[in-house]
């Protein structure tokens, strides 16, 4: 956890100070911006484990913020932390590149929970110690994806995932053909199925959409009230 960097932006004097003593009392190396514009440049000067960003600040936002690191990175972990609730904002985060997205006010337990998940979502685990499992990959059509790498490659595209993009894909893959329930897969990826959680996923299910679009005979479909299927087809037949 020592070797743990986290960014955090957050242009409350008082709630960046608060935050930032909170996350160095639990052992993680935290750097405090106060605004969008020195954030981004800070992130490209070092690097980090997790970024942590508000999303109403002066200079830049950070929405704008996670669009540009998105451009050039697309592993390191997002969480927002914002006073805003509306639907919309949610889901503008989620497409902005985030990983997680908590409403202020909120329990510092509650923070330290979604940290801990997004860091072993991203095999870090808070212990130090790292979590290595077993290398995994799929064919996908024409396709090639290497999901501890967060890759997903053909012979002329290539796309670098974000971790909940690759998560999701793997549950597809490892039910391909047959319906990945859509309470399953927000449990076991967002840790809880409710609206908000639900909204993301769609999301993410209309980006991994436009990766493969290439390859017509690879499909994600909605199964109306359950979830999804990934279907490949072969010889006009669906490949079991």
């Amino acid at each position: 956890m020592q070797d743990t960097k986290i960014l955090l932006l957050e242009d409350d004097e008082n709630l960046g100070q608060i935050l930032k003593e909170y996350l160095d009392v639990k052992g993680f190396q935290t750097t405090l911006c106060r605004d969008g514009k020195s954030g981004l440049q800070t992130f490209r000067n070092g690097k980090f484990d997790l970024c942590i960003f508000d999303v109403m600040m002066p200079i830049m936002d950070g929405f704008t913020v996670a669009e540009e690191i998105r451009k050039t990175d697309k592993q390191t972990p997002i969480m927002f932390l914002t006073a805003k609730s509306m639907k919309e904002d949610t889901i503008n985060g989620f497409k902005a590149g985030a990983d997680d997205y908590l409403t202020k006010p909120f329990s510092m337990e509650e923070l330290r929970l979604r940290i801990d998940a997004i860091l072993r979502r991203t095999k870090t685990q808070l212990n130090g110690q790292q979590n290595v499992p077993a290398l995994k990959s799929y064919t996908l059509g024409h396709f090639r994806f290497e999901y501890d790498l967060q890759t997903l490659k053909s012979a002329n595209e290539e796309y670098h995932l974000t971790s909940k993009e690759a998560d999701l894909l793997q549950m597809l893959c490892e039910s391909k053909n047959q319906i990945l329930e859509r309470s399953i897969a927000l449990k076991k990826i967002w840790l809880d199925d409710n609206y908000f959680n639900s909204r993301s996923m769609d999301v993410y299910i209309t980006k991994l959409r436009k990766y493969l679009k290439s390859d017509e005979r690879l499909q994600i479909i909605n199964v109306h009230g359950t979830g999804f299927k990934l279907i490949e087809i072969t010889d006009n037949k669906v490949s079991l």
